[in-house]
């Protein structure tokens, strides 16, 4: 059993098949579902979704074994039909998009594909284990039961405030486990929770119950794990809910990432536990489910593997299954483009194991015939096949290994022949001939020079003095004129200066930034390019992670200073000087009245108002006459009235 992993964890999902472990489900890294026969050590079967790069796979699924229906033939006889054997066939994929495919390994096609349930991607999916039923968690904190029958949802619930990023069902079908922050316990009846747990601080990216007893019994055990956590915690369904802390805990040694365990059916039997690590070790554990236990229990035994090189190197182990005795394992480990599965015995009795294997590099994906409809062409031997490094793509700069070879294979007689000054004379020329034709190309022709001398000397120096340059121009075509050996180089030697001092980080992103513009098509080409470039992916990874952070905290102290800025700018309350700076004294009260009779009229002119009647009448005479001539006028109108 996997542990489904969500938004939290960065791993690929990977899944033996139940009971017999005949197939291994993986998802790589280009977002295509390969299904290698552990049998035959050879691809059986590969699905590429068809947004597979915009919507990948995040968690895998094994739906229970079941009898396949066959075509109609003879009829059996009773002893062919009683060996008939039950196989996995169907796999559930959740993917980004939220959407679940379900995919048939007996039709080498998809089966179905379930959409309209969740509106984020879907962390997890886990099969009920009689009914054909099936349920996924997603970010949008939802838990959706879908029916398989007719491929729409049956229910749909809240779970949890964050993102749902595992589930369990229980052996007998009647509880779910669903975790987020906190582990729910759901009756599959009522759709109500029955339990809480708490005690993780990080997002639980791993359920599975431990024992097939009914809960009524106080012996129901689970398992639960979660992102950056090295226990493994066991929790126990008490009937009488006391059951708020974990009872055992296993230690690890990093974040658990692949799980299968043999469940024990009763007090005296035994559970047996495989976890398979994030650093790629693998930890056997055996334990009675009883009751608490105070310490973190250590492994029975661990499992490491490593080349046959003299420097060995750790092979990290993709998964693991158990069979029903605890020494033999069905190990999957190497790259997720091509693992290598293996039936390995170990002796338990020792406490630490070392596996040495020769695992081949060439990621050659050898496919049934009788599954692959791919083509392959007849190759001629006349024919010339034009790859990128080969004459046939002419690459401005060429390597000094090239060189060489022409030199070892070219017999030119007439270099032999010639002297030294005819030698000095065509430099000469070559020289003239180039300054006609401008700095620039010069400068670029330079540094890439410069650049692929540096890389095949490992040189500091010489790198330094390239990777110096602020043009952007420069850098664009210094990396386009650089050959296609050079680049992967290149990268591994910006890759060591971004993790170095921050001026030197933000130049290296220049240069990061120019090769995958011109290289990306190259680099495309290349088979283990995630190997050689997952230390690049890890460094840009963190920066990412912490430059979140580093906002926040630029934010605040931003907001600090801005306010102590603003209490120094406030003005200072000095005290009030209170003594009086100028005091006016009045010197008598005579001169008050003379100063306020100044503008009152004098006692003359008491008879103002008939002065001014007089004033108007001088104004009338002359507002008589006009009265006059007016009367006049009028009387002359009645007279020539009367006369008419």
């Amino acid at each position: 059993m996997a542990a489904d992993g969500g938004s939290a964890s960065v791993q690929l999902p990977c899944v033996f098949s139940p009971k017999t472990q005949q197939y291994l489900a993986l998802c790589a890294q280009d977002g295509k579902l390969r299904i290698w026969n552990t049998d035959s050590k050879t691809l059986h079967q590969e699905y590429v979704p068809s947004a597979h790069l915009s919507a990948t796979c995040i968690c895998i699924s094994w739906g229970p074994c079941r009898t396949l229906k066959e075509r109609p033939q003879r009829k059996k006889r009773k002893s062919e039909v009683a060996q008939v054997e039950e196989s996995a066939d169907l796999l559930a994929m959740g993917t980004a998009a939220g959407t679940v495919l379900i995919y048939s390994t007996t039709k080498g096609a998809l089966h179905c594909t379930l959409d309209g349930g969740h509106s984020g991607g879907v962390n997890c999916v886990q099969w009920h284990p009689e009914d054909s039923l099936l349920y996924s968690g997603s970010d949008d904190t939802n838990i959706v039961e879908w029916d398989l029958q007719t491929g729409k949802t049956k229910s749909k619930w809240k779970a949890d405030r964050g993102a749902v990023t595992s589930l369990c069902v229980s052996p007998d079908g009647k509880l779910l486990l669903s975790a987020g922050q906190t582990i729910k316990m759901w009756d599959l009846d009522t759709k109500e929770v029955y339990r809480k747990f708490t005690g993780h601080s990080t997002a639980v990216t791993t359920l599975c119950f431990a024992t097939t007893r009914p809960p009524d019994s106080n012996g129901l055990y689970f398992l639960s794990g979660a992102a950056h956590d090295r226990l493994l915690s066991v929790w126990q369904v008490r009937e009488d809910g006391k059951d708020k802390n974990s009872v055992v805990s296993f230690a690890l040694s990093d974040e658990p990432q692949h799980i299968d365990l043999i469940a024990s059916k009763s007090r005296e039997e035994v559970m047996k536990l495989a976890v398979v690590c994030k650093d790629g070790q693998l930890h056997l554990f055996e334990h009675f489910l009883n009751g608490p236990c105070k310490k973190p229990l250590q492994p029975l035994c661990t499992v490491q593997m490593s080349d046959t090189k003299d420097t060995p190197m750790p092979i990290p182990l993709l998964a693991a299954a158990l069979r029903t005795d605890m020494q033999t394992l069905m190990l999957a480990y190497g790259n997720h483009l091509q693992p290598v599965m293996e039936k390995v015995e170990i002796d338990t009795a020792e406490r630490c194991v070392c596996l040495t294997r020769d695992v081949q590099t060439s990621l050659s994906i050898s496919m049934a015939t009788t599954v692959s409809k791919v083509k392959t062409p007849i190759v001629n031997a006349k024919s010339k096949v034009l790859v990128p490094g080969l004459p046939g793509h002419q690459a401005p700069v060429k390597g000094a290994t090239q060189g060489q070879e022409k030199r070892k294979t070219g017999t030119d007689t007439k270099e032999v022949q010639m002297t030294i000054a005819e030698r000095l004379g065509e430099i000469e020329l070559s020289t003239k001939k180039g300054a006609l034709k401008g700095t620039a190309s010069l400068q670029t022709d330079h540094f890439a020079v410069l650049l692929v001398q540096g890389l095949e000397s490992n040189d500091a120096h010489i790198l330094n003095k390239v990777f110096q340059t602020h043009k952007d121009m420069i850098i664009k075509k210094t990396v386009a004129q650089l050959p296609l050996p050079a680049v992967l180089p290149l990268l591994e030697k910006i890759t060591e200066r971004l993790q170095g001092h921050p001026f030197m980080a933000v130049l290296m992103t220049r240069w990061l930034k120019a090769v995958l513009m011109h290289h990306t098509s190259y680099l495309a080409t290349l088979p283990d390019l995630v190997n050689q470039l997952g230390l690049l992916y890890h460094t840009i990874e963190s920066r990412v992670k912490m430059f979140h952070k580093l906002t926040k905290l630029h934010g605040k102290l931003y907001l600090l200073m801005s306010q102590v800025a603003a209490s120094d700018r406030k003005p200072t309350v000095t005290t009030v000087d209170r003594e009086a700076k100028l005091v006016y004294e009045e010197e008598s009260s005579d001169e008050d009245e003379a100063s306020g009779d100044e503008g009152l009229p004098h006692e003359d002119s008491d008879n103002w108002e008939e002065e001014e009647a007089m004033e108007e009448e001088d104004d009338d005479p002359e507002s008589r006459s006009d009265s006059k001539a007016n009367g006049e006028d009028d009387m002359e109108h009645e007279n020539e009235s009367e006369e008419e």
